[in-house]
Order: structure tokens, then C-alpha cells, then sequence
């Protein structure tokens, strides 16, 4: 029975979307974020919004891509590469799920302070997309190792057997 699907070409696939959604993530962790901070609230308001504006394609892409290519690693994979492909998977579906339900409503918040309804706990609120921003840093970041783990655990390729 063949496979349909190419446990390598699978893995290889997933590990560029989750590595490329994991990096993406983590960039804005460490370096826009701290950004943020330092500049006047009124700037950072200003570039969330633009941010948020051009990160929507993109990190929707990012999300599916490695939603699908993890399924399919985790499909053609077997014993504990699957297992680490089924991990990654799982967390690029909380990936999302965090994205969809915890940082996207905020996002509506931050827009509407921008345009001159700064609330008076904006900070709090802040924090709070903060913490769900540090979730979603993880999980992505997981979901990465995962597929690098699963990789690792994909058996070599037979040597062909000359006829």
C-alpha cells in the first residue's frame, strides 16, 4: 500500500509554515512589543493599527499553512513522529483559537482608542492582550519544536536496491 501522502515532503512543509507563523510571532515578542513601550502613546496606537491591519492576511495565512501541513506531517507520519505531529497541530489549532477569541476582540478596543476612545484602564487592558499574545508566542513556538521533533523521528529513506 502506498501512501498519499510524503511523511518528508509533509515535514518539510511544516516545518517552513511553523517555523516562518513561530518566528513571525516571536518577533513581535521580543522586538515590537518592547517597541511599543518606549515610544508615545499616541505613535503606538497609531502603528498597532497599521500592524494590525497589514498582520491580518498574513497571520491567518501563517496559521492555516501550519495547520494544514502539521495535519498532513501527522497523516503520513507513524509511531512518535505522529504523536509529535498530532502535538503540533493541536497547538496551531490553540494558536488560532487564542489569536480568534483572545487577541482579535482587543484588537477592535485598540482601533476604536486610536481614533480617540481611550479608555480609562487602557493599560490594563493592554496587559491583557499581552497575555494572550504571550500564549499564542508559545504555542507557535511549540507547535515549531514539535515539527522539528517529528522530523527528527521520520525514518531514513531506503537506499534503492539495484535489479
Amino acid at each position: 500500500m502506498q501512501r498519499v501522502i510524503s511523511p518528508r515532503a509533509a515535514a518539510a512543509a511544516a516545518q517552513l509554515a511553523t517555523g516562518l507563523l513561530a518566528g513571525a510571532l516571536f518577533y513581535g515578542f521580543a522586538n515590537v512589543n518592547p517597541t511599543f513601550a518606549a515610544v508615545p502613546l499616541d505613535v503606538h496606537l497609531t502603528f498597532r493599527t497599521e500592524l494590525m491591519n497589514l498582520n491580518a492576511i498574513v497571520m491567518q495565512a501563517l496559521m492555516a499553512a501550519s495547520f494544514v501541513t502539521s495535519a498532513a506531517l501527522a497523516i503520513g507520519a507513524r509511531g512518535r513522529a505522529r504523536v509529535c505531529a498530532v502535538g503540533a497541530t493541536l497547538l496551531t489549532i490553540a494558536t488560532f483559537l487564542v489569536t480568534r477569541f483572545g487577541n482579535v476582540p482587543f484588537n477592535a478596543e485598540i482601533r476604536a482608542w486610536a481614533a480617540g476612545g481611550l479608555v480609562p484602564d487602557y493599560q490594563e487592558r493592554l496587559a491583557i492582550w499581552g497575555v494572550f499574545n504571550d500564549i499564542r508566542v508559545a504555542t507557535a513556538v511549540g507547535a515549531f519544536a514539535l515539527v522539528i521533533a517529528a522530523a527528527g523521528l521520520l525514518r531514513p529513506a531506503r537506499a534503492a536496491v539495484p535489479v
